[in-house]
């Protein structure tokens, strides 16, 4: 499954939230440097989920704060309805 997710970095706690948007925002406290965050979000993601840090792969977003991860088996049941990423439409010629 893939995930959209906006990411928080240096916040008080780490924690997965929908906010007023419905959007999944993922709030850490590691430091947006050096992939740090990143390396966080996926070992969040991972425990989160019930799966290795090897099934969590981050598809889109390395340096923006707008990510997709794409997550390999898992417990689903842990995600609100409705907000696995969905594809973009292709812009007509």
């Amino acid at each position: 499954m893939k995930i959209e997710v906006k990411v928080q970095p240096r916040a008080p706690r780490n924690e997965l939230e929908r906010d007023s948007a419905g959007t999944l925002k993922l709030r850490l406290t590691a430091a947006p440097v050096e992939g740090e965050a990143n390396r966080a979000a996926i070992e969040f993601l991972a425990k989160h989920f019930g799966v290795s840090r090897s099934s969590v792969r981050l598809v889109q977003g390395g340096k923006s704060r707008h990510k997709v991860f794409e997550i390999n088996g898992g417990d689903t049941g842990k995600l609100p309805a409705g907000l696995e990423a969905k594809p973009k439409p292709k812009p007509k010629p």
